[in-house]
Order: structure tokens, then C-alpha cells, then sequence
């Protein structure tokens, strides 16, 4: 008999009966596997398309590695991992589109390796129906081709804590360990405090299970992944401690902010919800949201009743921990920080709507059957719904960025040139401009640092819609290109006169 809590692990000694001889089994698990992964990336160039431009934070990260413009200001909370995966096609090419489309060809893959991790914990049809609910979310469709890191956190956490599942249940598997490594540098490349929240569960189950094994692997990919991190926290701020003080600074200084009504307020498609004073959406936006952790809770007493608690309650742990700060310590919301938690819960989800379906006997199971399927066929058409009108939105600030870059262009702003003010950053990057702040978490200069600029390069201000322009612009000649009012430094008239 089994005590303890390494108890928790007896359900998963041995994996799922195999009825089909040789590997029929494993082809036909691939081949359902690899569908939900092609039918992910399908979708993520027929819904988004690679016309969509780049976003704020994307211009940021590929201005790191791209040609198109000076790299951005790096502020303390980001890291450079998703920067690196962009590089293979930003650093020799300025074409977004192909650069959407090696993002989604790659996140598909990926997709499909962290589903096939849990293959043995959970049978083949709950790995697809959680793939599935995962990848038709509008969040994870709309942010699959783009330079962003919380997807990329997302499928380490699938890969991570899959291979921390299989290790534990046998200790044979040489190449779980090794999973675990990938799947915690993966999360800690792209965002190391997030790693941190994901991993918890899994370095206190380590521990107190006595498995040196995986406790040494976390550790180990943690560590390979934040390295880069720690090191130019030393280098930039003057320690760890330091950077993470500037990034608490950055984000509004983070401690105690109970943030569950800003995220159901950005469900409705809202990217960055910050101030978050909308009002809520409507009910049938967030029903899925609500019904999320009901689900999953369903999903752990089928498995508590299947003897098989620690595949499904190790994920649902490791989501709670994943979503705990972007819950109630961060002042602000965006759907994207909760993608981790959402790619967690979808397993045991996906285990109680198969378990609702196959569960009831006779006459009741065609009713069963015909409820489910209505309510996913609701759920996939309010996810469409808001991830068009995301995309229509975004697209209009993207083409807006442009008109603007355009516009100065004509008025003699061109590279090398540099760009302050209100969404200095993103019209920069279309412009090939650098940019700069006197003030704000992106801070990098003073105002007597933009004047002596302004008598080298090119230089242009621009003042949104009630925002007062600064001192140092007042004499600067005042144009206008759409709704943004844009104030250009002598030297740019200069130039634009030759």
C-alpha cells in the first residue's frame, strides 16, 4: 500500500492499454495529434492572416534583431528570448508576412510536441480535444503568428510539466528529464518570473517525492533559460534584485491588485487593458471563462475516481500558479498573460467533456452528445466573433502607425532619424526611425540630450489627441498627419528643403 503524497503518482505507473497491435496505436495518436496542429496554424493564416502588421511590443522585440530600425528601448520586465526566436527571418528580412508565417508554421509545431508529451497520461482523444479548445481560443489564435512571448510560455508549461508526469511515473524514461529541461528554458527564455510561477508546484512536488532527477532538470532548464536574463540584469540594472525592483517600477509597482474583473473586461478583445475602465462584456463573452475552471474541477473527479489524480492535478495546480499574479498582483490586464493557465486547464477540461459525452447510458447519451456540441459550436462561434473584430482593430492601429510613418517621411523625418511622444515607439519602427523618452517606463534620455540630437539627425514629436506638447518642442514647426499632431525639429526642414 501507498502513503503520502507520492501516492499521487500510483495512477500513472502504467500508461493507457493499447488494443492495436505494433505501432498502428502510436501512428494513428500522431496523426490526430499532428491534425489539431496543422488545423492551429491553418487557422492562424486564415483568421489573422500575414498581413497584419506589427504590433507595439513586437516592435519592440524585432527591433532587437531586425534591419528596419534601431533597436527600442528594453524595458526591466521583457526578456529577449522571443527576440532570438524571431531572429532566423528578422534578421535578414523586413517582410512581416513571412515572419507571420514562420511564427504560426512553428507554434503549430510546437504544439504538436507538447501534446505529444502526455501521450500514456491522458488517451489520444483528450490530448486532441485539449489541443483543440486551446488552439480556437481567440488569444491564442491571435497572438500564434505574432513575436510575443506568452504562447511560447504556454507550450513549454505543456512540455515541462507532461515530461515532469512521465518522469515521475517512470523512472526509466531517460528522455523525460530532459523534456522537463526544455520545457522550463523554453518558459524562462521567454519570460523568467512567469517560469518561476508555472514551476512552483513542480519544485515543491520534487522535493517532497524525493525525485532528484527532476527537481535537478527544473532547476537546470530554469536556470539554462534565465541565464541570458540574470546576466544583463547585472550588467544593466546592478543585480537581480535591482531589475526586478525597475520591473515592479514599469508595471505600476505590483503587489496586492485583485485584477479578475480587468480580465474579464479585456475578454471582449481589448490586447492591453490599462486603465482598465470599460464596462463589462457581455455575459456570452465571458461564459467560457466562467465555465474554464468548473470544467476542470469536473475533469479532477473524473480522475479521482479513474485512479489517475496526478495527471490532472498537477496541471491544474501549476495553472492556478500560473494565473495567481496576473490575477491579483498586477494592476492591469491583457488576455495573453493567462495563456499558460488556459493551455493547463485545457486537459482536464477536455477530460470532463468527453467524460459528460461518453458518460451517460442509453437514452440519455444522444442528449448528452447534442448538449456538448451546441455548447462548443456556441463557444467556437464567440471566439470567431471576438478574434475578428481583434484583427480588425489591430489592423487599423497598425495602418494608422504607417500613415503616420508615411507622413513624416514627406516631411523630412527619414532614417537616421528620431521619433518622441505618444506612440513614439511602434511609428519609429515603420518609420526606421530610433525613438526616446524623457519620462515613463521607457525613459533612455533628456530633453536636453533631444536637442542637441535635433542638431544632428532629423527629429519630430508627436502629441496625441490631449496630450500638451513638450518644452522642448514649442518652437518646432507644428504639423498635422491624421489625428496626430506632429512637431519637427529645424534640422528636419533643413533637410527636407535640399
Amino acid at each position: 500500500m501507498v502513503y503520502g503524497v507520492d501516492a499521487l503518482f500510483t495512477g500513472v505507473r502504467r500508461r493507457e492499454p493499447r488494443t492495436l497491435a505494433g505501432t498502428t496505436w502510436q501512428a494513428r495518436d500522431d496523426a490526430l495529434l499532428a491534425a489539431v496542429a496543422g488545423a492551429f496554424t491553418l487557422a492562424q493564416l486564415l483568421l489573422v492572416g500575414p498581413g497584419l502588421g506589427l504590433g507595439w511590443d513586437e516592435t519592440v522585440y524585432v527591433s532587437q534583431v531586425g534591419a528596419q530600425a534601431p533597436a527600442s528601448s528594453f524595458s526591466a520586465p521583457r526578456a529577449r528570448g522571443v527576440s532570438l526566436l524571431a531572429a532566423p527571418v528578422a534578421s535578414w528580412s523586413t517582410s512581416t508576412a513571412l515572419l507571420r508565417i514562420y511564427l504560426a508554421l512553428l507554434s503549430g509545431l510546437v504544439l504538436y510536441l507538447a501534446l505529444r508529451q502526455w501521450r500514456g497520461l491522458f488517451p489520444a482523444s483528450v490530448l486532441a480535444g485539449a489541443g483543440a479548445l486551446f488552439a480556437t481560443l481567440w488569444v491564442t489564435l491571435f497572438y500564434g503568428p505574432q513575436v510575443m512571448p506568452n504562447l511560447w510560455v504556454a507550450l513549454g508549461a505543456l512540455i515541462c510539466v507532461g515530461c515532469f508526469l512521465r518522469g515521475s511515473a517512470d523512472r526509466s524514461d531517460r528522455a523525460a528529464p530532459w523534456g522537463v529541461v526544455a520545457g522550463a528554458a523554453l518558459m524562462a527564455w521567454m519570460r523568467p518570473t512567469d517560469a518561476v510561477w508555472v514551476a512552483a508546484p513542480l519544485l515543491v512536488l520534487a522535493a517532497v517525492t524525493r525525485r532528484p532527477r527532476l527537481l535537478a532538470a527544473l532547476v537546470a532548464g530554469l536556470a539554462a533559460g534565465a541565464a541570458e536574463w540574470v546576466v544583463e540584469a547585472y550588467v544593466r540594472y546592478g543585480g537581480l534584485a535591482e531589475r526586478l525592483s525597475e520591473g515592479s517600477r514599469v508595471q505600476g509597482g505590483l503587489g496586492w491588485h485583485v485584477a479578475v474583473g480587468d480580465q474579464m473586461r479585456s475578454l471582449v478583445g481589448r490586447t492591453l487593458c490599462r486603465p482598465c475602465t470599460a464596462p463589462m462584456p457581455h455575459p456570452v463573452v465571458t461564459l467560457w471563462w466562467f465555465a474554464l475552471p468548473l470544467l476542470a474541477v469536473l475533469g479532477l473527479v473524473v480522475a479521482v475516481r479513474a485512479g489517475r489524480t496526478a495527471r490532472t492535478l498537477v496541471p491544474l495546480a501549476c495553472a492556478v500558479t500560473a494565473a495567481f499574479p496576473y490575477l491579483f498582483l498586477i494592476g492591469y490586464a491583457a488576455p495573453r498573460f493567462l495563456l499558460p493557465a488556459y493551455a493547463l486547464l485545457a486537459l482536464p477540461v477536455a477530460d470532463a467533456a468527453l467524460h459528460l459525452v461518453r458518460g451517460p447510458h442509453g437514452r440519455w447519451r444522444p442528449v448528452a452528445v447534442v448538449l456538448v456540441a451546441c455548447a462548443l459550436a456556441g463557444h467556437l462561434g464567440v471566439q470567431y466573433a471576438v478574434l475578428h473584430r481583434t484583427v480588425e482593430r489591430s489592423t487599423a492601429d497598425r495602418v494608422a502607425w504607417a500613415r503616420t510613418a508615411t507622413g513624416l517621411h514627406r516631411l523630412g523625418v527619414r532614417p537616421p532619424c528620431l521619433l518622441t511622444g505618444d506612440q513614439a515607439i511602434p511609428v519609429a519602427y515603420y518609420a526606421g526611425c530610433a525613438s526616446a523618452a524623457t519620462r515613463g517606463p521607457d525613459t533612455s534620455t533628456t530633453e536636453a540630450g533631444i536637442r542637441a540630437t535635433a542638431e544632428r539627425i532629423p527629429v519630430a514629436h508627436l502629441t496625441g489627441p490631449g496630450h500638451p506638447t513638450p518644452a522642448y518642442a514649442y518652437a518646432w514647426d507644428d504639423h498635422r498627419i491624421g489625428k496626430v499632431s506632429v512637431q519637427v525639429a529645424p534640422t528636419a526642414r533643413q533637410d527636407a528643403s535640399r
